[in-house]
């Protein structure tokens, strides 16, 4: 593989000749070969697309020029729209704690794409980055990121598992079958009965899921180091959130205490939580029709699932 020479505060590095990134990356990519494993690209995105509301609102605020601000941006689509986005993203998901080595990986590779588009240069820190710490923008992607694979993906999937369930009730509500306690016989019950039952579960998970939605939208960014919002302009956070709804179409805000949302990850758990309270919901109703097909001929088989 050819290389070319990259230079920082640390020294120089041999950097493959056609990467994006530069040397912070390349540093990362050596310092942590840990698992081999890349940040998922859903996350990637999000980075990108705070990168692009970041450089909007610090052109609003004079902290950039215009020039840079429509390059970085342009620089943003561009890679949203690449099939290999993740070849500029070689960094493991073991790495520094802040997540700082992602922070840069993203700074450095629109840094690069933002220069050619611009054609002066643009730097990764003092535009890319401006107003903006990892200790603040990671904690931030997170929630961004969960927010947007929630109202894209897994509500809307949630959502259509209900309305085929029901469907599916609405075939079957003639036939009776034994209730069960304990896979004991108890008293009959309809079909359908069963199947509402997984209907109002899984809108239960939804809803719970739903009530995590309005505190993952308040996000750290604007807090920077440590909380203090220190080397951001004062308005960065709220024009920050105002450009990222537009991007988003989700309302995202500023946290009301930007030292909570910057130590803990309380939010993010709350949700991992309610994700694990899902799946047991779906391993439920997955035991439920694996006893119904039990058999063909000494089990159950109560009903007949389709062969796959």
């Amino acid at each position: 593989m050819s290389t070319r020479i990259e230079r920082d505060s640390m020294g120089e590095l041999e950097v493959p000749s056609e990467a994006l990134y530069s040397a912070q990356t390349q540093r990362a990519v050596i310092n942590f070969p840990v698992s081999g494993l890349r940040m998922p690209v859903s996350f990637v995105r999000s980075l990108l697309l705070a990168k692009s509301a970041a450089a909007k609102a610090n052109v609003t605020l004079d902290q950039i020029p215009l020039s840079v601000g429509k390059s970085i941006c342009e620089a943003v689509n561009t890679l949203l729209k690449s099939d290999d986005l993740l070849v500029h993203f070689p960094v493991d998901v073991f790495q520094t704690g802040s997540g700082t080595s992602s922070n840069m990986n993203a700074n450095e590779v629109l840094a690069t794409i933002s220069s050619e588009l611009a054609g002066e240069a643009v730097s990764p820190n003092d535009h890319i980055n401006c107003g903006q710490s990892s200790n603040d923008i990671i904690p931030s992607v997170i929630h961004i990121s969960s927010s947007i694979e929630l109202r894209e993906k897994l509500i809307p999937a949630l959502e259509h598992l209900v309305q085929v369930i029901r469907s599916k009730a609405l075939e079957v509500q003639h036939y009776v079958k034994t209730g069960r306690t304990h896979l004991m016989d108890a008293m009959p019950v309809r079909l359908s009965q069963s199947l509402e039952s997984w209907a109002s579960q899984i809108e239960g998970q939804i809803e719970a899921i739903k009530r995590i939605e309005k505190p993952l939208h308040c996000l750290a960014q604007g807090g920077t180091a440590v909380g203090t919002g220190v080397n951001a302009h004062p308005s960065f956070a709220a024009e920050f959130n105002k450009e990222l709804s537009k991007l988003t179409e989700i309302p995202f805000s500023s946290a009301s205490n930007f030292f909570n949302y910057i130590g803990t990850q309380d939010v993010a758990v709350s949700l991992s939580g309610q994700l694990k309270s899902l799946a047991v919901s779906m391993i439920k109703i997955a035991n439920d029709l694996r006893w119904m097909n039990s058999g063909p001929l000494a089990g159950l088989g109560e009903i007949e699932l389709e062969a796959l």
